[in-house]
């Protein structure tokens, strides 16, 4: 996609509260990741659909888009995990504020060790993983057990600001986390228990169904 047909759409975009401004403005401000707009509407949109009762997020961040799924579904229940003390705190802080510290339960923690506290809320009929990403294929094998029937797992970032697809990266750094991407991509796509679809918006989601 273009940058003015992405900008375009991001465009009419209806505006958010602003509580969720604010959000925006303290991620840009601070370098942390959040979803792009155009990501995060195509994944509520799916949520609205599929209206699921439980939700595992993996990677809360400052919260953003655990609050955005709390007000896309408000009946569901939402689980997520951060392992950054600063972050958990500040994401603590917008549920209150929001008015969600009902609705959403942080577990504080590494998602590659807090399993055990994730199982106890489960099963989940939505897992949405958005944290580190050369750890990607470990989130998905340790969390789709705890998936229900006929879930849908929802990844971010697949197609890393479209490097998956430029085969000559200098930098060393980003050249191995393409990589790691890519494998899991590839991997994911032909997961013999899983139909998948990535789709080109914001900074590409996969979309995975159990079959």
């Amino acid at each position: 996609m273009n940058d003015k047909l992405h900008a375009y759409i991001e465009e009419i975009i209806p505006d958010r509260s602003q509580l969720l401004h604010k959000m925006e403005q303290y991620a840009k401000e601070h370098n942390v990741p959040i979803m792009e707009l155009a990501g995060i509407e195509a994944m509520l949109q799916l949520l609205r659909i599929q209206k699921p009762k439980m939700i595992l997020e993996v990677g809360t961040a400052i919260g953003y888009s655990a609050l955005r799924m709390a007000f896309a579904v408000p009946e569901s229940k939402i689980v997520s995990i951060e392992r950054d003390a600063e972050r958990y705190q500040l994401a603590e802080k917008y549920m209150e504020e929001a008015g969600k510290t009902e609705q959403i339960i942080i577990i504080k923690g590494d998602a590659l060790e807090v399993e055990e506290d994730v199982e106890k809320h489960g099963p989940y009929d939505a897992i949405f993983i958005d944290a580190a990403k050369g750890q990607y294929q470990r989130f998905f094998k340790i969390y789709s057990r705890f998936l229900s029937d006929g879930g849908v797992i929802i990844t971010d970032n697949v197609l890393f600001k479209g490097l998956v697809c430029e085969p000559d990266i200098e930098n060393k750094r980003i050249r191995n986390m393409v990589r790691k991407i890519d494998v899991f991509n590839k991997w994911l796509m032909s997961h013999p228990e899983y139909h998948t679809v990535i789709l080109p918006v914001g900074d590409g989601v996969a979309i995975s169904k159990k079959r």
